[in-house]
């Protein structure tokens, strides 16, 4: 059986980042997310400006992390999540 996964031997997480984000340009991964769920029912996070409160602390990390989990699990759950929403920063409008 051939190798599935990079092996590394020195964990670089630098470059492992940019190898993946590669791989997924190459492949249009986030492309072909979107498209094989148009149809599918729709779900959108909304979320607020990430520090207008004030500088960033922990509590922006963990409400990021729970965005991304909630939208994940909403992805494998067969929905069309779309990164819409009352984002600030700039990322989709």
């Amino acid at each position: 059986m051939g190798k599935r996964f990079t092996e590394y031997s020195q964990f670089d997480l630098s470059q492992v980042n940019k190898d993946v984000l590669k791989k997924w340009d190459e492949n249009q991964v986030f492309a072909k997310s979107m498209t094989e769920r148009d149809g599918c029912p729709s779900f959108v996070f909304f979320e607020g400006p990430p520090s207008a409160n004030g500088m960033p602390g922990i509590h922006h990390v963990m409400a990021r992390t729970i965005k991304d989990i909630f939208c994940r699990y909403k992805t494998m759950k067969g929905y069309h999540v779309k990164p819409d929403g009352i984002l600030t920063d700039c990322l989709w409008n």
